[in-house]
């Protein structure tokens, strides 16, 4: 099967931080896989810009080997590479110096009818500078768009500062805060599966679903972004927007229409009907773990504390959290979320628990009844699986057996996934912000988060141990089986 591919206008993307981590390895590999699929007009253009000095030549050799480095697929692409590099040119800008604007302006002349869009790939704390720069040079108007990277501050008083900052060169409907969690495809096929077909719908709620699961895992460990780790956190960093995104999804009600504002009105009386975890609430229904030495990805691996070299930081690693939202479709239903680093395995996914059937008819010999699951798995091996219990083939009686209807993307479609940066990256030309958070949906997330942060602070607990490639602390397995329920780690 052929994916279907839909042209975009012209633009221009400006990549503020070009030469760093988020560029070599997102940005410019999913440009230029979009435009080997012929969706980037023919004079379209990426302008990098950076405080590092660089040629565009020597721009376009970056691109190269970033490019390169992600490719896994035949080299016979060399023609495509070329043509995308030629889209690239690179400008030394300084964020908080007056070098290199001028540069800027000049290579954005005429007027506000082509597409602009600001991508700032970098630090939060220069995305204010940065904006008050394109404003005042007069590069904000007309079709400008900004895109902002997580994170949005580190508390709701910071978040609201950023958004200020950004809000006074550019209005709400031209701002894309980008979690690339909402670009993935199956968290889109959440919708089409819950607001596309009669079968889910009616048994989406608190009479029918016993309890949600929502799983971020990683096997690597901080790394090279231990500096900036160390002051954010699995709670920030995962918490805050990704596991909270993806629960909104699963627990919206459906929306009038996929209208970006219909969509993000829907998430919005999610967050607000979080009950709230706070003092004493916030010690029991989380838990904060940090790893220490131990096995992972086939080998030996140090502890958190020791790839930092503090071995006095109580940053977590690790975070799991019992959740319940406050509304009649989801009265008495928790939410198990959970995110962690160097874990056993690499896993994103959405499990959906629903009740026991309220009767059995069988007998014990033919074996254990075992509730259904929805299981939607967002990374490795996109894809969703329903678990049933069937009879066993064969004479001999009853016999019940757990099975999937497993509907693996990759092998259903025959077809490449776009990455989700890929996806992400054209809605912000087409001007969909459906995928996109809204200011109110930041600060209604960090308005739930903040108390869960100053319990901790507040408390002398120190963040539990956990082995390197374990699936975490103790804590959470309690937290979720004192309830009566375990958490999904079936592959």
């Amino acid at each position: 099967m052929i994916a279907r591919v839909i042209p975009v206008d012209p633009f221009d993307l400006i990549v503020f931080g070009a030469t760093g981590d988020l560029s070599q390895r997102k940005l410019l590999p999913a440009l230029f896989e979009r435009d080997l699929a012929g969706q980037l007009p023919d004079d379209a253009r990426v302008i990098g810009a950076s405080r590092r000095r660089m040629s565009d030549d020597e721009f376009r050799a970056f691109a190269r080997d970033a490019i390169g480095a992600h490719d896994a697929r035949d080299a016979g692409r060399a023609a495509a590479l070329d043509r995308f590099l030629a889209r690239l040119s690179y400008l030394s800008v300084d964020a908080k110096e007056e070098a290199g604007w001028s540069d800027l302006k000049r290579a954005l002349p005429g007027g506000g009818d082509r597409i602009r869009i600001y991508y700032l790939a970098t630090a939060p704390d220069l995305f204010a500078p940065i904006c008050e720069r394109l404003k005042s040079l007069g590069l904000t108007g007309g079709a400008a768009r900004v895109i902002v990277e997580k994170p949005i501050g580190h508390d709701l008083a910071s978040a609201r500062a950023v958004n200020d900052a950004v809000s006074r060169a550019f209005p709400e409907e031209r701002i894309f805060r980008i979690d690339h969690y909402l670009g993935k495809e199956t968290v889109q096929n959440l919708m089409a599966l819950r607001f596309a077909n009669a079968l889910f719908e009616p048994l989406w709620n608190s009479a029918h679903i016993d309890h949600v699961q929502i799983t971020v895992a990683e096997t690597l460990g901080v790394e090279a972004r231990a500096g900036y780790y160390d002051s954010a956190g699995a709670l920030r960093d995962m918490a805050q927007n990704h596991l909270l995104q993806l629960l909104c999804l699963v627990a919206m009600e459906p929306p009038r229409s996929l209208a970006a504002d219909a969509v993000r009105d829907e998430k919005l009386k999610v967050l607000q009907s979080l009950a709230p975890i706070g003092g004493e609430d916030a010690l029991r229904l989380t838990v904060r773990g940090q790893y220490r030495a131990g096995a992972a990805e086939g080998g030996a691996v140090k502890g958190y504390l020791d790839e930092l070299g503090d071995l006095t930081s109580r940053t977590e690693t690790f975070v799991a959290i019992k959740a319940q939202i406050a509304n009649w479709r989801w009265a008495s239903v928790p939410f198990y979320l959970r995110t962690g680093k160097r874990l056993a395995s690499r896993v994103s996914e959405i499990v959906v628990g629903f009740r026991a059937v309220p009767h059995s008819i069988f007998n014990e010999s033919t074996g254990p009844l075992t509730p259904n699951q929805l299981v939607i798995r967002l990374q490795p091996n996109e894809g969703v699986r329903l678990w049933l219990m069937i009879k066993d083939p064969g004479p001999g009686g009853m016999r019940l057996r757990r099975i999937p209807l497993d509907m693996t993307f990759a092998e259903a479609f025959n077809t490449r996934q776009p990455d989700a940066y890929e996806r992400l990256l054209m809605d912000v030309v087409r001007g969909n912000q459906t995928l996109f958070m809204r200011r109110d949906e930041v600060e209604a997330a960090w308005s739930w988060i903040d108390p869960i942060l100053d319990a901790w602070r507040a408390s002398d607990e120190a963040p539990k141990p956990y082995a390197s490639g374990t699936s975490g602390p103790s804590a959470a397995i309690a937290l979720i089986e004192r309830d009566g329920r375990t958490w999904h780690d079936e592959d």
